[in-house]
């Protein structure tokens, strides 16, 4: 069959066209996905998506209260800790390097910062285990808080992590509440084995 120049070039530029189609049907489908993916309060662990339970608390509002067990087996709320601005590191244990090593960081932050303030480390961990953590690594600026027995603060503040294999943990984030419980910063950590960003949480925390 006899295919000449005009015709080669009409059927060039239509299979550009359709090329160019279904790369913007693709482009078009990964922004769906990724807003999707949002949408859905999706963080990762070693880049696998993880579910959570909801999403952290509105700039601006008065924080929800919370019932929380201290090392010594004793009920904590947001009561406890009445006109003092609040710097709550959520983590899903204290016994993996990242957890372990946010705590330290905050608990060096409030040694060398002095102040009315107080850091609340929440974790699965059972009391016990957060006591052993804090006097083997002379962690004693923070407190430490376990959800244990519940998950009405994970669902509460939204980060309860709904699949992969820390479900039922709590996911990474920071929340700061000023004096009146209002919350002042928030942050999800998208990447469950990263940091949080220190920086940013603490400048809120101390802010006046």
């Amino acid at each position: 069959m006899n295919i000449n120049r005009k015709q080669l070039r009409l059927a060039l530029t239509a299979l550009a066209l359709l090329l160019n189609q279904v790369s913007y049907a693709n482009d078009l489908q990964q922004s769906d996905q990724k807003e999707a993916f949002m949408e859905q309060n999706i963080v990762t662990l070693k880049g696998s998506p993880v579910r959570i339970s909801g999403s952290l608390p509105r700039l601006g509002i008065q924080a929800q209260d919370f019932v929380l067990i201290d090392k010594d087996l004793k009920k904590r709320s947001l009561k406890d800790y009445s006109g003092k601005r609040k710097l709550i590191s959520i983590v899903p244990s204290l016994d993996t390097a990242v957890c372990s090593l946010s705590a330290k960081k905050f608990n060096q932050a409030i040694k060398e910062n002095p102040q009315e303030g107080v850091v609340l480390n929440v974790s699965a961990d059972l009391p016990f285990a957060q006591s052993r953590f804090c006097h083997a690594e002379e962690v004693d600026n923070i407190i430490c808080l376990s959800t244990m027995g519940s998950k009405d603060f994970s669902e509460g503040y939204g980060i309860l992590m709904l699949d992969g294999p820390l479900a039922n943990l709590c996911a990474r984030a920071i929340v700061v509440l000023d004096e009146n419980d209002t919350v002042i910063y928030t942050e999800l950590v998208p990447e469950i084995t990263q940091e949080p960003n220190y920086d940013k949480a603490l400048e809120h925390f101390f802010k006046k």
